[in-house]
This record gives structure tokens, C-alpha cells and sequence, in this order.
């Protein structure tokens, strides 16, 4: 097992202040979580820190410290600004970045907007309102039940089991909070900036090479909305992980950390 440290950083003109959990040691990487936080990507964290430094900053909204701060952070060009002071604040010139679902919207739009900062790309998943005609869902007024089905090939797999009976990390916030937060990121509300369907207009300049990892019985992107994403990317390069749906990286924890790190090694 990965030991962790924890670094605290206070960004966007001091106003908010960042958990970052930085664990193993080689090139950087940067991984920027989905709404849920850090929520059972332990073991894969670990995965990926065989062979480099990871980075896992917690996303504005789900831990930061001072809540009339995160106001400030209220349009998704303000979010690009966060993220690259964050990477001016940890040193990292242009690391490898890798995204799960909205944070993978999120590192899409900082390799489209500054290119010159990442050096590779792995998305996950990667899911937000980039086009006019996708709607995200409300998750609050889905039952626990359909949440898994929609989230897991295998709803009652030792994966969903985790996830679903776990808080966001030993001793944090309890699954209520954690449900606010997706609430939240769905209704609009500042937890998450929901991308402003900018993205599909710019995201051709993304230089880094590019490796795509989708869910095959994914219930949250239709496969052609996968297919739509990837052909924007020039030379994106696409992998399909069966018996996952929405987090790959939990249901077939090993099988994409190597995906990761063979492409990152490359």
C-alpha cells in the first residue's frame, strides 16, 4: 500500500484552501476526481503510483475551507485560472493529467485552454455539457437502487458495495454530503461549474496525446456521445473496459491503472 501526505494549498487570491493527497514517486501526475470527490479511488491512486507522483487535489466545492470563498469561483474560465495557480503552486510545469466525469471535463478544458501545461491526457469517462442537448441528470430524486444501476455494470458487485457503503474518505463527510454535492453540480449550483458548452467548439486544440477509457454497459454516456468526444480529439485514442459502467476505474481497478500507466509510459 501507497502512503499518502496531505498538502494544503490556499488558492484563487487566497481565498480557498485545497487538500491535496500526493502519494508515490516519479513523473507528476495530476488526477482530478468526478463529483463525488475521492470516493473509493484509493486502490486506483495506488495503481497509478507504481510509477509516478500523483497529485489529487480535491475539486473547489467538495473540501474546501471556507465557503464564502468558493462563490468567487463561479464560471468555468475563473476554474481554468484556479487550476492552473494550483499547478504554479505545486511545481508541476506540465504533468501528465488524468479525469474521471466531470473532472474529466475539466481536464479536457485545461489541455484545450493551455495546452503548453499538459503534457498527457487520460480521460475517464468524461461527461458534462458540452453539447446543447445533453441534460445531467438530477441524482437526488433517483432511488439508491437506480443510482447503482446507473453508475455500475455490476450494481451489486463488490465495486458498487464500496462505494456506495463508504464516506468520501475515512473521516470525512458522511454519503449525505456527498449526494449535496452531485445535487448540486446537477442543479446548477456552484459546487462544480458546470462546463458552458464551450468545450466542443475548442477542444481540437488539445495537443497532448490523448487515451480515452469508456465503461462499456456505461448508464450515464451513450456510446454515441463517446464516440462524438473522442473523434474531436486528433489521434485520441480510445479503450473500452467490459463489465464496467460509469467508473471503470473502480469495477476494473487493475486493468485501467495498467491502461494509465502503459500509456503514460509511452
Amino acid at each position: 500500500m501507497v502512503t499518502a501526505q496531505e498538502q494544503r494549498v490556499r488558492l484563487w487570491q487566497d481565498k480557498v484552501e485545497t487538500e491535496v493527497a500526493i502519494l508515490g514517486d516519479g513523473p507528476a501526475l495530476l488526477y482530478l476526481h468526478g463529483p463525488w470527490g475521492l470516493r473509493g479511488d484509493g486502490a486506483f491512486l495506488e495503481g497509478l503510483a507504481q510509477t509516478h507522483t500523483v497529485y489529487a487535489p480535491r475539486h473547489p466545492g467538495t473540501s474546501a475551507s471556507d465557503p464564502d470563498g468558493i462563490a468567487h469561483i463561479d464560471t468555468w474560465w475563473d476554474l481554468m485560472i484556479y487550476y492552473g495557480e494550483l499547478l504554479d503552486r505545486l511545481a508541476l510545469r506540465a504533468p501528465a493529467v488524468v479525469g474521471h466525469s466531470f473532472g474529466g471535463l475539466v481536464a479536457a478544458e485545461l489541455a484545450a485552454t493551455m495546452p503548453d501545461r499538459v503534457s498527457r491526457l487520460v480521460l475517464i469517462d468524461p461527461i458534462g455539457l458540452w453539447r446543447d442537448d445533453l441534460p445531467v441528470k438530477n441524482w437526488m430524486i433517483l432511488p439508491d437502487d437506480a443510482r447503482r444501476r446507473a453508475l455500475f455494470a455490476a450494481p451489486d458487485g463488490e465495486a458498487a458495495g464500496r462505494f456506495f457503503g463508504l464516506p468520501e474518505d475515512p473521516g470525512a463527510r458522511a454519503d449525505a454530503q456527498v449526494d449535496f454535492t452531485w445535487s448540486q453540480a446537477c442543479t446548477g449550483k456552484f459546487v462544480w461549474p458546470i462546463p458552458d458548452k464551450g468545450l466542443k467548439k475548442h477542444i481540437h486544440r488539445i495537443q497532448a496525446p490523448t487515451l480515452l477509457i469508456w465503461g462499456q454497459q456505461d448508464g450515464v454516456i451513450a456510446p454515441a456521445y463517446a464516440e462524438e468526444f473522442a473523434r474531436g480529439i486528433a489521434g485520441a485514442r480510445v479503450e473500452v473496459i467490459e463489465g464496467a459502467g460509469h467508473l471503470p476505474h473502480l469495477e476494473r481497478t487493475e486493468t485501467v491503472a495498467r491502461l494509465v500507466r502503459d500509456f503514460l509510459g509511452q
